[in-house]
């Protein structure tokens, strides 16, 4: 990855959007319905697996320091180490993942799907595991809670990501802003 001008802006700004639209959530029982996911899809879908996963460590660092960029305006260490600190770190393997399928399957649109579909299954994966553990909660209990309510959602976030991620994507690669780095 090359760091440029053009390169720190558009990682800040990606990082910006994910800073804005992560704290939107309608609170629905311990895990509220964020659109953190389409931030990071978006993301990633937009700028490729190694500056968009940056863009969400970034983005959880700002959260980290307390800025109130998690779901519900909120911050800190104490948000990222409880009930739903599982699903705000399971946003790095998504990012990897579904980056690497975008980056890799950008032409072949059933494999972006696939590959963010995976991703959002092991995001589900890190948060259900640390929801049962910090709820002291079966993990079933915690898949009902924190994974079945969202999946019609994350859907519909990863269909906007797919339509309006690939439009901004190549609007910036004809603008000359980002390069396709797989050549």
């Amino acid at each position: 990855m090359y760091f440029n001008v053009k390169t720190m802006t558009t990682v800040a700004l990606i990082t910006a959007v994910i800073c804005v639209l992560g704290p939107l959530a309608i609170p629905i029982g311990p895990v509220p319905i964020s659109l953190g996911v389409l931030g990071i899809l978006l993301g990633v879908y937009i700028l490729g697996v190694w500056k968009g996963t940056l863009a969400v460590v970034l983005y959880l660092l700002i959260g980290l320091v307390g800025i109130p960029v998690f779901s519900g305006f909120s911050g800190g260490a104490g948000k990222l180490l409880g009930p739903t600190g599982g699903y705000l770190i399971g946003y790095i393997p998504l990012a990897l993942i579904a980056g690497w399928f975008v980056d890799h399957f950008y032409h072949q649109i059933p494999l972006q799907i696939l590959g963010m579909v995976l991703g959002i299954a092991v995001l589900y994966l890190f948060g259900t595991v640390w929801l049962a553990h910090q709820a002291d909660m079966t993990f079933q209990a915690a898949l009902a809670a924190g994974v079945i309510p969202f999946i019609p959602f994350d859907l519909a976030k990863l269909a906007v990501s797919l339509i309006l991620g690939r439009s901004v994507r190549n609007a910036l690669m004809k603008a000359g802003i980002l390069f396709d780095e797989r050549h």
